[in-house]
């Protein structure tokens, strides 16, 4: 059994009285537990050198060896892709998100997400396939490009899901929104939910589902004709925020794919019959103003403890060369028509 990857772990406090398996499993998460189970059961882990049963529980500061017996079973499969690293450490890595992809596995979507790509980068540097697993801590439609963090550990994962939680972090997006918003700042304070009768699209309308409080506050950074660059800065972690709520105010966000103003919905896609599959793939509509496929919304700074050194880091999000196209194509027709 040499030459089989081997990993020294040491338990941490809030890991403290669990059982080796328990323990293992946090630490090993392409594993499943009954894989886990079977590497100790086989003698994979010891404590100074003592094989140690499954059963048995661990505490704080013992130093733990795992020989992986077996490879991890629950693995997402690995596809390179190029990743725009802001930042990496040992821990952590921050990620400048193109539109267009989604976050992890979902629904239609098993493959070629963030969580794939950067499953290919964690294996580069680890000790084999699937060791380590990309910990997706909060989350960017898929549409909407800009910093997210990922956590390469476990203990990462927990500290910065904590903070998440306890909206202790601070975000904020670009975004440009259709129409003249008035004024130079606003707090929009709407409580959002799901919407009645859809299970994916939100709502800040009265009788929405399980409605929660939330706030945005949005900061004018430059005005066009029919269009207002904003800052936006939500206070809470809503799905679809910003979207929901510049939609609420009467300013959806350019090329929005759902939301309507002042709260409405844009009609759903049709169901094509199943013989005709191909007809599913609805291309993206092209705005004729700003040429845009997607929507503008852009997550430009991110900020946080980092989980382990608790150092407060900031981390900026260049802006994509198509929402930086739409700019200078509204700031041309600004200065023509002007």
């Amino acid at each position: 059994m040499t030459g089989l990857p081997e990993l020294e772990l040491t338990v941490e406090e809030y890991l403290s009285g669990n059982r080796v398996d328990t323990f293992l499993g946090k630490h090993l998460r392409n594993y499943s537990p009954w894989r886990i189970q079977r590497i100790v059961q086989n003698g994979g882990a010891t404590i100074d050198g003592r094989v140690v049963d499954v059963i048995e529980r661990l505490y704080a500061g013992q130093r733990v060896r795992v020989r992986l017996l077996e490879p991890p079973d629950k693995l997402i499969a690995p596809h390179d892709a190029d990743l725009e690293i802001l930042f990496e450490d040992p821990w952590i890595m921050v990620i400048n998100k193109p539109a267009g992809v989604i976050c992890h596995p979902v629904g239609d979507y098993q493959s070629d997400t963030l969580c794939h790509h950067i499953q290919a980068h964690l294996d580069r540097q680890s000790l084999g396939p699937g060791v380590m697993r990309p910990g997706i801590v909060h989350r960017l439609d898929r549409q909407t490009s800009g910093a997210i963090v990922v956590t390469k550990d476990h203990l990462s994962h927990r500290m910065l899901s904590i903070e998440f939680q306890n909206e202790r972090v601070s975000k904020a997006y670009l975004a440009l929104a259709q129409g003249t918003i008035p004024g130079d700042e606003k707090m929009i304070d709407y409580p959002i939910g799901q919407s009645r009768g859809d299970t994916i699209l939100m709502s800040a309308k009265a009788g929405a589902i399980d409605a929660k409080p939330s706030r945005t506050r949005i900061r004018v950074l430059q005005r066009f004709s029919q269009h207002t660059f904003v800052e936006a800065k939500p206070f809470t972690g809503r799905n679809h925020q910003i979207r929901v709520h510049l939609a609420e105010i009467g300013h959806p966000i350019v090329g929005d794919e759902y939301y309507l103003p002042f709260g409405k919905l844009k009609p759903k896609r049709p169901d094509y019959p199943a013989e005709f599959p191909w007809l599913e793939e609805v291309p993206n509509t092209v705005d004729p103003e700003t040429g845009l496929t997607r929507h503008f919304l852009h997550a430009y700074r991110l900020e946080f403890s980092h989980p382990i050194t608790e150092e407060w880091m900031t981390f900026h999000a260049p802006l994509t060369p198509d929402l930086s196209a739409a700019l200078h194509r509204l700031s041309k027709q600004a200065s023509v028509t002007s």
